[in-house]
């Protein structure tokens, strides 16, 4: 009877395990399928933007391509299947030389031009060449920067939460131009976090005066909805680079 009831008791151990297992990996909604961009469509848009395709299990944006078609809109795309409050955001992706893009959540649409208008940007851009090939003395000066305007500010480098909080530089370790890094966000209201190639980079409180003191200080000083809404799209950013991402998945938390 003890070793029927020994046996009993691993079997039920072993099933639990794979149960837990399915149901972990069951958490997880995969964005991309590595072979199609169904969910995907242009911000403010039914379609997806010239440019933007799957290939070779990598969600891309091919400037060539973007540039082959007479199209009006706006080139930022957005997952549109479904809207997310809290969450935990997981995906690989890769820059050029000279390169930008951005990663953005709790997206709105409703009479919005772009999410730049509201929705929080984890940065992802070539902190090394991006100021030697593109001019930002301009646009810095135009947002405050009165020291080095000319050069990449910290809060505009990656795995930056955008002109709010910089990455950590003792944290911080970015793979170089053309190689794969792992991006990871972690939302919920009494913690954020965003993660880069295994390490935190930012951490902060939503919405708490610190927030806040930043948000009216600087860049979005002037931008009443930003950082306001509390669920919404994920989005891609369009800045007229190449871009690749892959395993791009998400899980409700």
């Amino acid at each position: 009877m003890k070793r029927i009831i020994a046996v009993l008791l691993v079997v039920a151990f072993t099933y639990s395990c794979k149960t837990g297992s399915n149901s972990q990996k069951e958490d997880w909604i995969y964005l991309i399928d590595g072979t199609s961009t169904k969910g995907w469509r242009a911000y403010n848009g039914d379609a997806l933007p010239p440019g933007w395709i799957a290939k070779d299990g990598v969600l891309t944006f091919d400037t060539q391509l973007g540039l082959e078609q007479n199209y009006k809109g706006g080139k930022d795309i957005i997952y549109g299947l479904e809207e997310f409050d809290n969450f935990e955001l997981y995906l690989e992706w890769k820059l050029p030389e000279g390169g930008n893009s951005g990663i953005f959540y709790h997206v709105k649409e409703n009479g919005y031009k772009s999410p730049t208008q509201m929705a929080p940007e984890y940065q992802l851009i070539d902190d090394v060449k991006y100021a030697d090939i593109h001019d930002l003395t301009d646009y810095n000066k135009s947002v405050g920067v009165t020291k080095d305007p000319e050069k990449l500010q910290t809060w505009q480098q990656t795995a930056a939460d955008y002109a709010m909080y910089p990455a950590d530089p003792t944290k911080k370790h970015l793979n170089p131009i053309g190689e794969w890094n792992t991006t990871r966000i972690v939302f919920t209201p009494e913690k954020v976090e965003y993660w880069l190639n295994g390490k935190m980079t930012v951490s902060f409180i939503p919405w708490s005066a610190d927030w806040y003191k930043r948000k009216n200080s600087g860049k979005w000083n002037h931008t009443p909805d930003y950082g306001k809404y509390k669920k919404g799209y994920i989005a891609l950013q369009d800045h007229a680079s190449p871009i690749w991402f892959r395993n791009i998945k998400i899980r409700k938390l």
